[in-house]
């Protein structure tokens, strides 16, 4: 099983960027996917959840407004569109697959900066 993250990079204070994970080597269409995110010096967080048919999310509270959580079964990908970006959310955006009580996927992530 694989995840790949792509889209991060230098953005400035209140621009804006879509992230994208996409997976292989497991059937995406029954996982739940997740973003989680890991600043320097600090711990993994939850940013974003999504069901496996797409119906369902939760965001942690920092992110609602300004964050979205998508994907694409018939990609296999995970999305996460990125609003309204403040220098706190600089970090390593890492996607992660889970299924009921199956080992954990996790990507490699990538890194999203936020600075003028």
């Amino acid at each position: 099983a694989q995840l790949v993250e792509s889209g991060g990079g230098l953005v400035q204070p209140g621009g804006s960027l879509k992230l994208s994970c996409a997976a292989s080597g497991f059937t995406f269409m029954y996982y739940f996917m997740s973003w989680y995110r890991q600043a320097p010096g600090k711990e993994r967080e939850l940013v974003a959840t999504i069901d496996s048919s797409g119906g369902s999310t939760y965001y942690a509270d920092s992110m609602k407004g300004r964050f979205t959580i998508s994907r694409d079964n018939a990609k296999n990908t995970v999305y996460l569109h990125m609003n309204s970006l403040k220098p706190e959310d600089t970090a390593v955006y890492y996607c992660k697959a889970r299924r009921g009580s199956r080992s954990d996927y996790w990507g490699q992530g990538t890194q999203v900066t936020v600075s003028s």
